[in-house]
């Protein structure tokens, strides 16, 4: 055979390695992880996540409390209205515990959480506030209505902006589920006949209760969360006996009892804020130094 025939043949033979032939660069890469069963256009769709029954059942409840306390104001029945807000209240503190206690949380719940509370402690106070005095004082009224909303709107979303940034055993301004009992305290107490209605002071007092409880919601006092209390830690015979006596007291007289209550804890933030103002400490709550 002619030298340069054998050459041509010589040129055109594939070198095999030990293992087997050289791959081709255009073939495509395999390894022991490659199932070629699978095409890598497709896209991979992500694994369908269930929503946890239990704590979202807590928080429907509530929403559904913030809603029919609506409905009861435009029918004129404020004092379910109240009421409702208050059951809206005891169901919105259970969801997060429960939540927590059964490893439950995720954050559709967190988000659920929120928009149940902008309904059931924001829109709704401030709408049976209205329907039931506010109207009386025209423009004013319903400007403080709109303060109280918006003041609400803007405490939820810092308090979802500044998750793991503040001190949790601290709120960062008055807690909405706070003011808003604050707001149907008032209601509730009024109408139970423990404060006098037909005085021509009353609408005025409603106007500047619910300016206030709006701007303390956007406020930095920092009032106590109770997240620091573990129900299932052991507590010494003092705190049940707290409890048994804060239960009485509620059960005796519920509006007046828990109008007082909420109106101590509405003020303890400022008070706190001016004691460590008095005092000189620098301590850090919400991601700064208080002066």
């Amino acid at each position: 055979m002619p030298e340069n025939h054998r050459g041509r043949l010589r040129n055109n033979v594939r070198h095999l390695s030990p293992f087997g032939r050289h791959k081709h660069p255009s073939e495509p890469s395999m390894n022991e992880d490659h199932d070629p069963s699978v095409d890598d256009d497709v896209p991979v769709r992500p694994r369908n996540r269930g929503i946890y029954l239990l704590p979202n059942a807590f928080t429907t409840a509530a929403l559904f409390c913030g809603f029919f306390a609506i409905v009861q104001a435009m029918n004129d029945r404020f004092e379910q209205a109240a009421i409702a807000i208050f059951f809206a209240m005891v169901l919105d503190g259970m969801d997060g515990r429960v939540a927590r206690m059964t490893n439950t949380q995720s954050a559709f719940g967190e988000q659920y959480d929120s928009l149940s509370d902008m309904t059931s402690f924001g829109v709704a106070p401030a709408l049976v506030m209205y329907e039931w005095i506010l109207h009386e004082i025209g423009k004013w009224g319903w400007l403080a209505a709109f303060v109280y909303v918006a003041g609400a709107a803007l405490r939820l979303a810092r308090f979802n902006a500044n998750i793991g940034v503040v001190d949790k055993r601290f709120f960062q301004g008055l807690a909405s589920p706070a003011a808003a009992a604050l707001i149907a305290g008032f209601v509730w107490i009024t109408i139970d006949n423990k404060l006098p209605v037909n005085v021509y002071w009353m609408p005025w007092v409603a106007f500047f209760l619910t300016i206030y409880a709006g701007m303390s919601m956007v406020s930095n006092a920092p009032f106590y969360s109770g997240k620091a209390l573990d129900v299932r830690q052991r507590v010494s015979f003092g705190v049940v006996l707290l409890f048994m006596v804060g239960f009485i007291l509620v059960s005796s007289d519920p509006p007046l009892a828990l109008f007082g209550m909420f109106c101590v804890y509405s003020v303890s933030g400022y008070v706190l804020w001016a004691f460590r103002f008095v005092k000189g400490r620098r301590q850090r709550i919400f991601g700064e130094v208080d002066e």
